[in-house]
């Protein structure tokens, strides 16, 4: 069905299209899957941003030799507990997650799991790790560096990356509780979106490449932290983490996602992931957390609000919805998918 320049397309139906472009980019079937399961993971959940927006990019990425498609990967075991995994500059989608299954194994051992990545291209929306985690019963904390795309609070100039943050948690009789964030006020998918459709963005997204607020999403020369001094605080924490911890270029040093796609991008990302029967009754834990869930479900929602949510809760009510309606993708975008053309 097409609407308003957009195109509905069947969850499996569109992760066949991502699957088989990436496969024409010349991706091995594993990481092609994998790609396409975190393009369906956000799309399907209206996280349109790091969903088909990005196929063109990733598919060029893999032609022109950006991602290592023929990777080694290496874990080392540094502790009880912790680990690093050498990601060999693969697609970030696939070493991420079989990081994350590193740090669920350990945290089911020794109660917690934390892996550090080390060298891997750029891995989409990292709530899916999160979730990944929580699904098993664990709570999990994802976080990833980014080139630098944002001015630091009081700076006209960019120096750190969008540098997402993911928190999950488990719940009983219910779906977990997933926090995905950018540390900017908006993610540079977003822009792309906006780009795609030919909308405006409003003016407390990003500013030009002059240090102006924009509304034109083609006019964007530097995104900005969410909350001023917080998000930039916010930004700096996930760079250490992510980026210095691991040894990896950090700040201003980390390479452009989009200015060679030729070249390796060498990013970190961090998982850390808690057994909560390592600290107190499982049952209890996953009880609290729905008994909150309810209690906020109950309190009265604010004038314009239809009711107070859960983190992620929003997203969970889009995938229901597009299971019924399809999922939303740009004209343009499903006209590149559908043709032979590989970026």
């Amino acid at each position: 069905m097409t609407q308003d320049g957009l195109v509905y397309v069947e969850h499996d139906r569109l992760r066949n299209l991502f699957k088989s472009k990436m496969m024409a980019a010349g991706m091995p079937e594993e990481q092609a899957a994998k790609v396409a399961d975190l393009m369906i993971f956000a799309d399907s959940r209206g996280i349109h941003s790091h969903g088909s927006v990005r196929m063109q990019y990733y598919a060029e990425r893999a032609a022109r030799g950006g991602f290592n498609l023929s990777p080694q990967f290496q874990v080392e075991q540094t502790g009880p507990s912790t680990a690093t995994f050498f990601g060999d500059n693969a697609a970030g989608h696939l070493v991420a997650y079989k990081a994350m299954d590193k740090a669920i194994d350990m945290a089911k051992e020794t109660g917690l799991g934390v892996v550090g990545i080390k060298e891997m291209a750029h891995s989409g929306a990292i709530g899916y790790f999160a979730l990944q985690a929580a699904q098993q019963g664990m709570v999990a904390l994802t976080v990833c560096q980014s080139d630098p795309m944002v001015v630091p609070f009081g700076g006209t100039q960019p120096y750190f990356g969008t540098n997402p943050i993911a928190f999950a948690a488990p719940r009983a009789n219910g779906e977990p509780i997933l926090f995905d964030m950018a540390t900017t006020v908006q993610a540079w998918g977003k822009i792309l979106d906006a780009r795609s459709k030919n909308k405006e963005i409003p003016d407390t997204w990003a500013v030009d490449h002059t240090g102006e607020p924009t509304t034109n999403p083609h006019d964007v020369g530097a995104l900005l932290p969410v909350a001023g001094p917080k998000g930039y605080g916010l930004m700096m924490m996930v760079d250490i983490l992510a980026g210095s911890l691991l040894g990896l270029p950090f700040g201003k040093h980390v390479s452009s996602m989009y200015q060679d796609l030729s070249e390796y991008r060498r990013l970190g990302q961090f998982h850390f992931v808690i057994n909560p029967s390592y600290f107190g009754d499982q049952e209890t834990f996953l009880e609290q957390v729905a008994q909150m869930v309810d209690e906020l479900h109950d309190i009265p929602p604010a004038q314009g609000f239809d009711q107070v949510y859960y983190p992620g809760e929003i997203q969970e009510d889009v995938k229901k919805k597009y299971q019924d309606t399809g999922i939303p993708v740009a004209a343009s975008i499903y006209d590149y998918l559908v043709s032979d053309q590989v970026y």
